[in-house]
């Protein structure tokens, strides 16, 4: 979400005449979009704002923005800590930007910060108003928002409500990006699975030029309502003529249903790609996380998950040190990674955030060096698990969309598998990135894949952007 607001951004300063610059320590304007999910980002970002206290220092005319979460967060605090910020600028009001950024050259400095969006026009940006860093592929907000309660996490706080944007509005979208040349778009949202619950029957209705859809060979069923509109909206951009591939993140476990799964695994433009947020596999720390499912229920979310999806390729998030956790606790969160064999995952440190239920349980933090003991085993068991899944790809024919030459040497190429894993691979001609292609893989790692050309099955059609830099 963050990365896709960091291009709305960088395209609002674009339409208003400025180009990138080549490093930070030279642009003329700045932008800071932040995160706070966890402490150690917070911490970065404030380390970051002090080197360029001294840049601006030596260049005055320097102009720096500070927007996203942690602007959201800490509000004025932003502009105590550091004056020579010129615009701090929220979640919600993210399109005012650069508006703000004209006002503080009349005015001086500003902090505009917004409770919750105003209308749908500022929550939802069209992908094709933003900087897109890769021409073939676009991020797409469906809705912004959680509703849940998770007691750790300060996304609520920082996001808002849950709002879902009109199912026909996103279709026309994509319909627009694919006539631009995208071929892979990823469908973005805080819990992507509770889309569409916020809409009033009115708003529901599809665009009429697109009933002619078809799902699993029957027509769209005559009242929307009868099936959780997520699912129709993976159906329906997936069948969008020029989109080869439909990504999504992030679902929430107790959210996943069955047609979502028969959606994913009955279109082939729907990626076998899940990414399934466990956290932690004790009953007891889930509750007190107010996760809303059990370990059991969990896992046979991921059993139904592999049986109805072909070449599933399931990953995860996981927290370690969650306040109370037990030695009992962190040793069923191994036995539940290690049953689910999970293909990659995220794991992360608990990490306390102001304003969350977690943060109050100062009395039951975990010693930091039984936290880290317990992170490194957990590294193993996903590891081991993940080098496996890997392995078993070995001698097989994996279709992959060419991301460009890897950063490590020129002479490799990189793709990504509909299961989204990174090949490196070796080809005897130059290759366009967004170009499908099938590779042979002839080696594994535990984070990434070795192969070899086989064939180009279609080169993109995007349109190539030049930017013009002043000499």
């Amino acid at each position: 979400m963050n990365e896709h607001d960091s291009e709305r951004i960088a395209g609002l300063l674009e339409a208003d005449g400025l180009v990138l610059a080549d490093s930070d320590e030279n642009a003329d304007v700045v932008v800071f979009n932040t995160c706070c999910i966890r402490e150690n980002a917070d911490n970065k970002f404030y380390g970051h704002l002090g080197r360029f206290k001294n840049i601006k220092e030596e260049r005055p005319d320097m102009e720096i923005i500070v927007s996203g979460c942690l602007a959201q967060k800490d509000r004025e605090q932003i502009a105590q800590r550091a004056g020579h910020v010129d615009v701090v600028v929220g979640t919600h009001n993210v399109h005012r930007a650069v508006e703000l950024l004209h006002e503080s050259r009349r005015n001086g400095p500003i902090t505009e910060i917004w409770d919750e969006a105003l209308d749908d026009a500022d929550t939802f940006p069209s992908a094709l108003a933003v900087r897109r860093e890769v021409d073939w592929s676009a991020w797409v907000t469906i809705q912004v928002g959680c509703d849940n309660t998770c007691a750790y996490c300060i996304v609520p706080a920082v996001r808002g409500r849950e709002i879902s944007r009109p199912f026909g509005e996103l279709v026309s979208e994509v319909e627009r990006l694919a006539a631009d040349g995208v071929r892979e778009i990823t469908l973005l949202g805080q819990n992507v699975n509770s889309y569409g619950r916020d809409l009033t029957s009115a708003r529901r209705a599809l665009n009429p030029a697109h009933d002619d859809f078809e799902i699993a060979g029957e027509q769209w069923l005559a009242d929307r309502r009868a099936r959780p509109l997520f699912a129709d909206l993976l159906i329906a951009v997936s069948k969008v003529d020029g989109i080869d591939r439909v990504r999504f993140t992030s679902p929430h476990p107790k959210d996943l249903r069955e047609d979502t799964i028969t959606a994913m695994g009955t279109n082939a433009a729907v990626c076998s790609h899940l990414h399934f947020p466990l956290q932690s596999g004790s009953d007891r720390v889930l509750a007190l996380m107010h996760r809303g499912y059990t370990a059991q229920r969990y896992l046979e979310k991921v059993v139904a998950a592999r049986a109805g999806i072909e070449d599933l390729a399931i990953t995860t998030d996981i927290i370690v040190g969650y306040p109370g956790e037990t030695e009992e606790d962190f040793v069923r969160t191994l036995e539940v990674a290690a049953e689910a064999e999970y293909d990659s995952a995220y794991t992360f440190i608990f990490s306390p955030r102001e304003g969350t239920e977690a943060a109050l349980m100062v009395d039951q933090f975990c010693d930091p060096a039984e936290v880290g003991d317990r992170f490194e085993r957990l590294r193993v068991v996903v590891e081991r698990s993940a080098l496996a899944k890997h392995m078993a790809r070995i001698g097989r024919t994996e279709q992959m969309i060419v991301e460009g030459p890897s950063k490590r040497d020129p002479e490799v190429f990189t793709g990504r598998t509909a299961q989204n894993k990174l090949v490196h691979f070796t080809s005897d001609r130059p290759l366009r990135s967004g170009t499908l292609a099938t590779a042979l893989i002839t080696e594994a790692s535990t984070h990434f894949l070795r192969g070899e050309l086989v064939e180009v099955l279609s080169v993109s059609q995007h349109r190539t952007r030049f930017a013009v830099t002043a000499g």
